[in-house]
């Protein structure tokens, strides 16, 4: 168990009625305390670069050379992913360095190029046992895009996956990114529509801004790939912030980014069970 693609992970939760994590890496820190919580769950991870951390450590090799070596020497499957790229080059960069998995993000493009390029991405990808999600259309909030309005019509999805051949589809339900609140409201009715329609597994992006009874929920309604970042940057933060506000703050980087990852670890930990059992939760 070490590195997998994601599309037979995602297969089996979904064919399990399980949901599966997915965890936003940004620094080294989440990269290994996703990799422990994993390992503490015996479930299997996706850690995610998105296009924007690639940009903030001023290339992608950075960040991803280190979260592949922890990926490979995790006890148990994690996938590595490049989330949200609308950059081809990007994307080779991904492939050449072997991530295991691809989200290209043509949602703003018109939707037969979208259609096309995502095909692309599909046929370079799988050529090296690549896996490839996709947006149809924008799923709407953060710079325009996954807006809580915006809604993804089943057919519509159905035709996409047809079309393209992606391994996994993003759809609009009602989460929106960055969210800082957990009060996103999801259409559970239009997720049992589209996992009926669509016979790849769903993901759900802004997960952070839906509670867990809300994401259980989903998760029964048919929905597979829960994406995380928000939510546990605010975990990691607080921890951070507590050490740093507190007597005797240190000056050791490690001793206050250490909580912190370990915060982010329990927490991540936390997800991953709840995901896997979503049943309804105690009154």
């Amino acid at each position: 168990m070490t590195l997998a693609p994601l599309a037979p992970l995602a297969r089996a939760a979904r064919e399990a009625g399980r949901g599966l994590a997915a965890f936003n890496v940004i620094h080294l820190e989440n990269a290994e305390s996703f990799a422990a919580a994993a390992e503490e769950t015996g479930q299997g991870v996706v850690m995610q670069i998105s296009q924007n951390a690639a940009r903030y450590h001023g290339s992608l090799a950075p960040i991803a050379l280190g979260t592949l070596e922890i990926a490979r020497t995790c006890s148990v499957d994690v996938v590595v992913h490049l989330d949200h790229a609308d950059d081809l080059d990007l994307i080779g960069q991904a492939l050449r360095l072997g991530f295991t998995s691809v989200m290209y993000d043509g949602s703003r493009l018109p939707d037969a190029e979208n259609r096309a390029r995502t095909r692309d991405v599909v046929r370079a990808a799988h050529l090296l046992g690549v896996s490839v999600e996709a947006e149809l259309g924008e799923v709407g909030g953060k710079d325009g895009v996954h807006s809580p309005t915006a809604r993804t019509d089943p057919g519509e999805a159905a035709r996409f996956v047809e079309d393209t051949g992606v391994d996994l589809l993003a759809v609009a339900v009602g989460s929106s990114h960055a969210m800082t609140t957990r009060d996103a409201e999801l259409d559970l009715d239009l997720i049992d529509r589209i996992a009926r329609a669509v016979p790849v597994p769903l993901v759900l992006h802004g997960s952070s801004g839906v509670s867990d009874a809300g994401i259980q929920a989903a998760i029964r309604a048919g929905m597979t790939k829960i994406n995380v970042s928000t939510h546990l940057n605010q975990v990691v933060t607080s921890s951070v912030r507590e050490v740093l506000t507190g007597e005797g703050a240190p000056v050791d980087t490690r001793r206050w980014f250490g909580p912190g990852r370990e915060a982010g670890r329990a927490e991540a930990a936390r997800l991953q069970r709840l995901f896997a059992d979503p049943a309804p939760l105690p009154a």
